[in-house]
Protein backbone atom coordinates (compact mmCIF):
# COMPACT_ATOMS: atom_id res chain seq x y z
CA UNK A 1 0.00 0.00 0.00
CA UNK A 2 1.15 3.80 -0.64
CA UNK A 3 1.25 6.22 1.65
CA UNK A 4 -1.38 8.09 -0.21
CA UNK A 5 -3.52 4.98 -0.36
CA UNK A 6 -4.00 5.37 2.84
CA UNK A 7 -3.73 8.53 4.02
CA UNK A 8 -7.10 8.76 1.43
CA UNK A 9 -8.73 6.42 3.76
CA UNK A 10 -8.10 7.94 6.26
CA UNK A 11 -9.48 11.20 5.51
CA UNK A 12 -12.61 9.14 3.53
CA UNK A 13 -13.83 7.87 7.19
CA UNK A 14 -15.84 9.79 9.37
CA UNK A 15 -18.31 9.16 12.06
CA UNK A 16 -21.41 8.14 9.79
CA UNK A 17 -24.16 9.27 11.44
CA UNK A 18 -26.94 7.05 8.95
CA UNK A 19 -26.29 4.18 7.64
CA UNK A 20 -28.16 2.45 4.34
CA UNK A 21 -29.88 -0.59 6.11
CA UNK A 22 -30.10 -2.00 2.43
CA UNK A 23 -26.35 -2.16 1.79
CA UNK A 24 -24.95 -5.00 4.53
CA UNK A 25 -21.28 -5.04 5.01
CA UNK A 26 -20.07 -8.19 2.62
CA UNK A 27 -19.06 -11.42 4.45
CA UNK A 28 -15.64 -11.36 3.56
CA UNK A 29 -15.08 -7.87 4.43
CA UNK A 30 -16.64 -8.73 7.87
CA UNK A 31 -14.48 -11.90 8.49
CA UNK A 32 -12.04 -9.71 7.73
CA UNK A 33 -12.43 -6.87 9.95
CA UNK A 34 -13.04 -9.75 13.22
CA UNK A 35 -9.39 -11.16 12.07
CA UNK A 36 -8.52 -7.42 12.71
CA UNK A 37 -9.83 -7.61 15.71
CA UNK A 38 -8.50 -10.81 17.04
CA UNK A 39 -5.16 -10.18 15.55
CA UNK A 40 -5.19 -6.47 17.86
CA UNK A 41 -2.39 -6.09 20.90
CA UNK A 42 -3.42 -5.98 24.34
CA UNK A 43 -1.14 -5.26 27.43
CA UNK A 44 0.53 -8.30 28.54
CA UNK A 45 -1.03 -10.03 25.45
CA UNK A 46 -3.74 -10.89 27.74
CA UNK A 47 -6.79 -10.12 25.34
CA UNK A 48 -8.92 -9.08 28.31
CA UNK A 49 -12.07 -8.78 25.96
CA UNK A 50 -15.04 -10.12 23.83
CA UNK A 51 -16.42 -8.85 20.72
CA UNK A 52 -19.75 -8.95 20.35
CA UNK A 53 -21.20 -8.74 17.11
CA UNK A 54 -24.90 -7.34 16.78
CA UNK A 55 -26.59 -8.44 13.29
CA UNK A 56 -30.20 -9.22 14.92
CA UNK A 57 -32.62 -6.24 13.82
CA UNK A 58 -34.79 -7.22 16.65
CA UNK A 59 -31.60 -6.42 19.13
CA UNK A 60 -30.19 -3.70 17.46
CA UNK A 61 -33.52 -1.61 17.53
CA UNK A 62 -34.05 -2.92 21.55
CA UNK A 63 -30.11 -0.95 21.82
CA UNK A 64 -31.03 2.48 20.42
CA UNK A 65 -32.74 3.42 23.72
CA UNK A 66 -29.68 2.52 25.48
CA UNK A 67 -27.85 4.77 23.12
CA UNK A 68 -29.67 7.79 24.15
CA UNK A 69 -31.66 6.97 20.88
CA UNK A 70 -29.10 7.42 17.96
CA UNK A 71 -30.69 5.64 15.13
CA UNK A 72 -27.32 4.47 13.24
CA UNK A 73 -27.69 1.29 16.44
CA UNK A 74 -30.98 -0.13 14.49
CA UNK A 75 -29.58 0.97 11.03
CA UNK A 76 -26.16 -0.36 10.83
CA UNK A 77 -25.13 -3.67 9.20
CA UNK A 78 -23.01 -4.72 12.22
CA UNK A 79 -23.50 -3.59 15.62
CA UNK A 80 -19.94 -4.15 17.53
CA UNK A 81 -20.15 -4.02 21.04
CA UNK A 82 -16.63 -4.47 22.96
CA UNK A 83 -17.36 -5.59 26.39
CA UNK A 84 -14.45 -6.50 28.80
CA UNK A 85 -13.64 -8.60 31.58
CA UNK A 86 -14.89 -7.15 35.27
CA UNK A 87 -12.29 -9.71 37.18
CA UNK A 88 -8.90 -11.08 35.83
CA UNK A 89 -7.99 -13.96 38.30
CA UNK A 90 -4.68 -16.14 38.40
CA UNK A 91 -6.65 -18.61 36.49
CA UNK A 92 -6.93 -16.28 33.50
CA UNK A 93 -3.57 -15.27 33.53
CA UNK A 94 -2.39 -19.20 33.67
CA UNK A 95 -4.65 -20.02 30.91
CA UNK A 96 -3.28 -17.30 28.59
CA UNK A 97 0.33 -18.47 29.72
CA UNK A 98 -0.48 -21.92 28.71
CA UNK A 99 -1.96 -20.71 25.14
CA UNK A 100 1.35 -19.21 24.96
CA UNK A 101 3.08 -22.24 25.78
CA UNK A 102 1.52 -23.76 23.59
CA UNK A 103 1.49 -22.06 20.44
CA UNK A 104 4.84 -21.53 20.93
CA UNK A 105 5.76 -24.48 21.63
CA UNK A 106 7.84 -24.26 24.76
CA UNK A 107 7.48 -25.43 28.04
CA UNK A 108 4.91 -23.59 30.36
CA UNK A 109 7.14 -23.45 33.26
CA UNK A 110 9.99 -21.05 31.62
CA UNK A 111 7.13 -18.74 31.51
CA UNK A 112 6.98 -18.54 35.73
CA UNK A 113 8.58 -14.94 35.75
CA UNK A 114 6.80 -13.78 32.99
CA UNK A 115 3.10 -15.13 34.53
CA UNK A 116 4.27 -13.77 38.24
CA UNK A 117 4.85 -10.48 36.92
CA UNK A 118 1.26 -10.43 35.61
CA UNK A 119 -0.42 -11.30 38.16
CA UNK A 120 1.79 -8.61 40.69
CA UNK A 121 0.38 -6.10 38.31
CA UNK A 122 -3.20 -6.63 36.86
CA UNK A 123 -4.23 -8.80 39.95
CA UNK A 124 -2.89 -8.27 43.17
CA UNK A 125 -1.69 -5.25 41.73
CA UNK A 126 -2.26 -1.32 41.64
CA UNK A 127 -3.96 -1.97 37.62
CA UNK A 128 -6.01 -4.81 39.72
CA UNK A 129 -7.56 -2.61 41.76
CA UNK A 130 -9.40 -0.95 38.65
CA UNK A 131 -9.41 -3.93 36.69
CA UNK A 132 -12.75 -2.64 34.78
CA UNK A 133 -10.49 0.57 33.77
CA UNK A 134 -7.53 -1.20 32.41
CA UNK A 135 -9.52 -3.35 30.30
CA UNK A 136 -11.31 -0.26 29.07
CA UNK A 137 -8.12 1.14 28.00
CA UNK A 138 -7.80 -2.01 25.75
CA UNK A 139 -10.74 -1.98 24.62
CA UNK A 140 -9.71 1.07 22.76
CA UNK A 141 -6.34 -0.17 20.96
CA UNK A 142 -9.02 -2.71 19.31
CA UNK A 143 -11.41 0.29 18.27
CA UNK A 144 -8.60 1.73 17.16
CA UNK A 145 -7.24 -0.95 15.18
CA UNK A 146 -11.01 -1.72 14.14
CA UNK A 147 -11.72 1.93 12.64
CA UNK A 148 -8.43 2.01 10.22
CA UNK A 149 -9.12 -1.58 9.14
CA UNK A 150 -12.75 -1.01 8.37
CA UNK A 151 -11.71 2.42 6.45
CA UNK A 152 -8.81 0.86 4.50
CA UNK A 153 -11.90 -1.86 3.59
CA UNK A 154 -14.61 1.32 2.47
CA UNK A 155 -16.08 0.04 5.41
CA UNK A 156 -18.39 3.16 7.56
CA UNK A 157 -18.03 3.19 11.43
CA UNK A 158 -19.55 5.41 14.04
CA UNK A 159 -17.45 5.12 17.62
CA UNK A 160 -19.94 5.99 20.15
CA UNK A 161 -19.46 6.51 23.90
CA UNK A 162 -22.73 7.30 24.16
CA UNK A 163 -24.94 4.68 25.33
CA UNK A 164 -25.82 3.18 28.51
CA UNK A 165 -23.36 0.09 29.33
CA UNK A 166 -25.60 -1.22 32.38
CA UNK A 167 -28.55 -1.35 29.48
CA UNK A 168 -25.96 -2.77 27.18
CA UNK A 169 -25.16 -5.54 29.50
CA UNK A 170 -29.13 -6.61 30.34
CA UNK A 171 -30.11 -6.87 26.66
CA UNK A 172 -27.04 -8.68 26.19
CA UNK A 173 -26.45 -10.69 28.77
CA UNK A 174 -23.20 -9.88 30.00
CA UNK A 175 -23.00 -9.51 33.54
CA UNK A 176 -23.72 -13.35 34.39
CA UNK A 177 -20.49 -13.82 32.10
CA UNK A 178 -18.96 -11.55 34.06
CA UNK A 179 -18.31 -9.10 31.29
CA UNK A 180 -19.32 -5.06 30.90
CA UNK A 181 -19.76 -2.96 27.94
CA UNK A 182 -16.87 -0.78 27.14
CA UNK A 183 -17.41 0.92 23.83
CA UNK A 184 -19.69 0.28 21.01
CA UNK A 185 -18.86 0.70 16.80
CA UNK A 186 -21.95 0.62 14.21
CA UNK A 187 -20.69 0.01 11.18
CA UNK A 188 -22.08 -0.77 7.28
CA UNK A 189 -22.24 1.72 4.35
CA UNK A 190 -22.98 5.64 4.83
CA UNK A 191 -26.46 6.47 3.93
CA UNK A 192 -26.81 9.35 0.78
CA UNK A 193 -27.80 12.45 1.82
CA UNK A 194 -26.00 12.42 5.58
CA UNK A 195 -24.89 15.88 5.91
CA UNK A 196 -21.99 14.73 7.90
CA UNK A 197 -20.02 12.87 5.30
CA UNK A 198 -18.66 15.88 3.23
CA UNK A 199 -17.87 18.39 6.16
CA UNK A 200 -14.56 19.15 6.48
CA UNK A 201 -12.40 17.28 9.26
CA UNK A 202 -11.40 19.84 11.97
CA UNK A 203 -7.96 18.76 13.34
CA UNK A 204 -5.27 20.96 15.12
CA UNK A 205 -2.17 21.52 12.57
CA UNK A 206 0.69 18.79 12.91
CA UNK A 207 2.90 21.99 14.38
CA UNK A 208 0.30 22.28 17.33
CA UNK A 209 0.15 18.62 17.78
CA UNK A 210 3.65 17.12 17.73
CA UNK A 211 6.46 17.96 19.83
CA UNK A 212 9.94 16.59 18.69
CA UNK A 213 12.45 15.30 21.00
Amino acid sequence: METDDLLQSLRWRYAAKAFDPERPIADEAWDALEEALRLTPSSYGMQPWKFIVITDQATKDELIQHSYGQKQVGNCSHLLAIAVQTDVTEADVDRFMASTAETRGVDVGTMDFFRNMVVGDIVNGPRGEDIVGWGKLQAYIALGNFMTSAALLGVDCCPMEGFSPKGYDEVLGLADKGLTTAVVCPAGHRAEGDKYADLAKVRYSKEELFERV
